[in-house]
């Protein structure tokens, strides 16, 4: 596994001086190390359409809904035809962020949903399977007869704003025989999303239901994206108590932090989050993404940044700590890191389709990193407490920021290629808050 992040190394002389790692491990081995997910697997239909367009196809601007797959497929043939289509993508917030992770980790990981039996080149189970990292594993998905892939459209108006429509197809019928206990105690992260959890009446409901309990029952963090603020408002009870019950790590934008927590400002919201969950990550678009966690006060280390206030006085006072649950710290108190975009963000924005994902990818590569390091080498003082994360959360953000910011410079909901080599000309001070 690639360790997160970009880091200097440092070469410590003379070598016969005694090192806390031993010469022998081996950090290139493969470990056993792996992310599972499960998703409701479809392909991302990318157009460009006016406000005129989603009126006249009765489309409300911002939000998503579901179509009848007639509807789904002759509003496609429709911008097919009229040369709107800008992009067609496999897509799904889980098999974004797994296809993220592999490619920025170098690591397995494995998919679970619904995917056509017969495949032909060309249809959407094709461009899902071309299109995904070859290190995520798709042998688990569960094979149907007849029916379609799911597909999701996404009009983005000329100011950005994205809305969908999805055209479910078999994509909420995975079965709970297709849950895998081995698979799911032997995972470092389950992840997954609230869409999956949207009706009680699907079988991929109560597949996700066994897969959480099967986590929590293995110690195996669950990670939880939000959908849109419409879904989150829709069953916000239902969703409180799911996360108070299941999910350590929440991941969302600021209108679904806020839809959640029915708080107006983003900090307080992941102040609030905090009360649910073990850690929350909050994108906020051209102003960046906040962080919050806990950590026990023992290990809490204080930043070397200039100290920030904003609604909490200052916030980022201890952003230099390790995230940790909450049951594993016997003091715990809750930790802020807020970074502004990369470089101020790309300078043309197509779309933000995927920079959630994507960021949510950089965290979870930190937490399966800290799992992997302590597989190999238990002793390490860095696993001195059970801490969640491997990196400081001021880390964390410079590392998602800069992976969410190559999914909006590639103008793609997934990573085409992993993360630059060498940065190049970078001005002092880019990661000030």
């Amino acid at each position: 596994m690639r360790f997160p992040g970009k880091r200097k190394s440092k070469h410590y002389f003379p070598v016969t001086q005694k090192s806390r790692i031993s010469f022998d491990y081996d950090f290139s081995r493969k470990g056993a190390v792996h992310v599972i997910g499960i998703d409701q697997l479809l392909v991302d239909i990318e157009a460009q359409v006016d406000d005129k367009f989603l009126l006249e196809k009765g489309l409300p601007k911002g939000q998503s809904i579901v179509l009848d797959d007639a509807k789904g497929e002759e509003l496609y043939q429709y911008l097919k035809k009229n040369n709107m289509v800008t992009g067609e993508y496999p897509g799904g917030a889980v098999g974004n962020t797994l296809h993220n992770y592999s490619v920025i980790s170098d690591s397995k990981s494995i998919l679970l949903g619904v995917i056509n039996k017969n495949i032909t080149v060309g249809d959407y189970a094709y461009k899902y399977i071309c299109n995904t990292c070859s290190l995520v594993d798709l042998s688990y998905l569960q094979p149907c007869i007849d029916g379609q892939m799911g597909k999701a459209i996404c009009f983005v108006t000329p100011d950005g704003e994205r809305t969908f429509g999805i055209c479910v197809g078999r994509m909420n019928d995975l079965s709970s025989e297709s849950i895998s206990e081995t698979l799911i105690k032997e995972a470092s992260i389950l992840l997954i999303s609230a869409y999956l959890l949207r009706s009680d009446k699907t079988p991929l409901f109560h597949s996700t239901m066994k897969a959480v309990q099967l986590a929590q029952q293995n110690d195996i963090p669950v990670v939880l994206s939000l959908g849109t603020e419409f879904l989150i408002r829709d069953k916000r009870d239902f969703f409180i108590d799911f996360i108070k019950q299941y999910v350590n790590v929440l991941a969302m934008n600021d209108s679904e932090a806020k839809a959640l927590s029915m708080k107006d400002d983003t900090l307080l919201a992941g102040e609030w989050c905090l009360d649910i969950a073990d850690m929350a990550l909050i994108t906020v678009g051209p102003h960046g993404l906040y962080l919050a966690a806990y950590t026990d006060k023992k290990y809490a280390r204080e930043t070397k940044n200039q100290l920030h206030t904003k609604s909490i006085v200052m916030y980022n006072k201890h952003e230099y700590s390790r995230g940790m649950s909450r049951k594993h710290c016997d003091e715990p108190i809750k930790i802020y890191t807020h970074i502004n975009p990369f470089l101020g963000g790309p300078g043309q924005v197509a779309s933000t389709n995927g920079a959630g994902d994507a960021a949510l990818a950089a965290l979870i590569h930190d937490i399966s990193a800290n799992v992997y390091h302590k597989d190999m080498i238990p002793n390490s003082p860095k696993h001195a407490a059970k801490f969640l994360t491997y990196s400081s959360l001021a880390q964390i953000s410079k590392y998602a920021n800069r992976v969410s910011y190559e999914v909006l410079e590639q103008n793609s909901p997934r990573l085409l290629k992993g993360l630059p080599e060498k940065e190049d000309n970078l001005e002092e001070g880019y990661w000030e808050k």
